[in-house]
């Protein structure tokens, strides 16, 4: 899946056994894996909060934009694609 590149009307959401949860220890939400824990910074977790499925990766730069002012669309669709290859995310089509 080298080089997957998310499209904007894609909805994204956790894959498989992927749990996302705030970690009291850490003080950062974690994604959780069958074999792995990884650390999200706090834009990690900004959108990893709206992937819920339902919304589209536009859908999720707008509301992001909402939250914290300018969000550059490519930075959130490269941070989704890495996520996808890596299987922590499942990308759903119309």
């Amino acid at each position: 899946m080298t080089g997957l590149t998310v499209p904007t009307t894609g909805r994204p959401r956790l894959g498989r056994g992927v749990r996302m949860r705030f970690d009291k220890t850490r003080g950062k939400h974690v994604l959780v894996l069958p074999e792995t824990v990884v650390v999200l910074n706090a834009t990690g977790a900004a959108i990893l909060e709206l992937c819920d499925g339902q919304r589209t990766v536009t859908d999720i730069v707008a509301a992001l934009r909402e939250q914290f002012g300018e969000v550059p669309d490519e930075q959130v669709v490269g941070y989704l694609s890495k996520l996808a290859e890596r299987r922590h995310l499942e990308i759903l089509d119309d």
